[in-house]
Formats: structure tokens, sequence, C-alpha cells
């Protein structure tokens, strides 16, 4: 099977809002938690909605601008979207990573590193921050990799599910001018 990473491009949004939706519920249905199909669908399916596709379309719309305010990549299988990584820059200064999945299909073929590599390029010596389901021990070692640490104690996202707040921080050999490409806080 070929993959290949490109940036998105705004018509993938039809594809990305229902592909977000259905890995949150493949993947964080938790009965003992009350995360059921009925709880995922309040807090996340509006993505897969017609007012969430265009916010999906905005949101790549935005990342393909330059200098980019957002990041979004996209695997695809073929024809088929397999995996995405988004991320955006907070007023703050500090990035957000997230959301980022690859279907089961397509892990094991070093495609989250390559993303995550790009990402990292991208977001130069900024302070990243993402959150991950507690559980997802796989997630935790693969962010590890590439630098983060747990910076928190876990907390329930939206009351409910298990997260683990992650960070980057700046790299030692970072400067203040590493961050003069950063997009201008006015987006």
């Amino acid at each position: 099977m070929t993959y290949v990473i490109t940036a998105a491009h705004p018509d993938d949004a039809a594809t990305l809002g229902p592909l977000h939706l259905r890995n949150w519920l493949r993947n964080y249905t938790d009965a003992d938690a009350g995360i059921d199909e009925s709880w995922i669908r309040e807090h996340r399916g509006s993505s897969a909605t017609a007012e969430g596709i265009a916010q999906w379309r905005e949101f790549i719309e935005v990342a393909n601008r330059h200098p980019a305010p957002r990041f979004c990549r996209v695997v695809r299988s073929g024809t088929e979207l397999v995996g995405y990584l988004c991320g955006h820059w907070e007023e703050s200064g500090t990035i957000t990573l997230g959301p980022m999945y690859l279907l089961d299909e397509a892990q094991g073929h070093g495609l989250g590193g390559r993303m995550m590599t790009e990402f990292l390029a991208w977001a130069g010596p900024a302070p990243i921050r993402l959150g991950v389901v507690d559980c997802n021990e796989g997630a935790i070692r693969f962010y590890r990799r590439h630098g983060f640490e747990i910076a928190g104690e876990r907390y329930l996202w939206r009351g409910r599910l298990p997260t683990l707040p992650m960070t980057r921080a700046v790299p030692a050999n970072a400067t203040a001018a590493g961050s003069a490409g950063r997009p201008s806080a006015r987006r």
C-alpha cells in the first residue's frame, strides 16, 4: 500500500469531519466512564455536520496561507484519507497540537513520525502543548519519542474523558530570533 502525506486541500473537509467523528467513536468509547456513542456525538458529532465541515474547510484554508497560523497535513492512500495531523498558534505564542489520528491500517509505516517531523519544523522553537487520553499508551510513547513530557495532573475533558496534558518545551538551543517567522497574533 502506498501512502502520501500532503497539505490538506479545502475539499478534504468533507472527509475530515466524518473521519474525525469515526476515530472518536472507534477509540474513545468507554462505558465505565460514561463515554458512549451518544456522548461522543454530543461533543464531537458536529465535526461531521455541514457546519463542522465548513469549519474544517476554513481551518484548512487558513493552514494553507503564508505564513500559516495553522497546520494541517493529511495521509492519503489512493483517494482515501487515512490520517491527519493539525495544530495552531495560540495568542500566548504557544502551539496546540491536535487532532492527530491514523487509521489502524495506516499505523506502523512511519507516517506519524513523518507528519510529526513536518509539524515540528513548522512550529520551530515554540513551546507546544497537547492533551492525550490517559489510556492511550501508544500515543503517550509516540509523543515522548518526539520530546513531549507529561505536564500536570490527569483531568477529565468535558467532565468524562481522562486526559493527560503534555508539553514540548522550547529546545535548549533555540534563540528568541527563532520565532521571528511566527505568524502575527492577528488571525
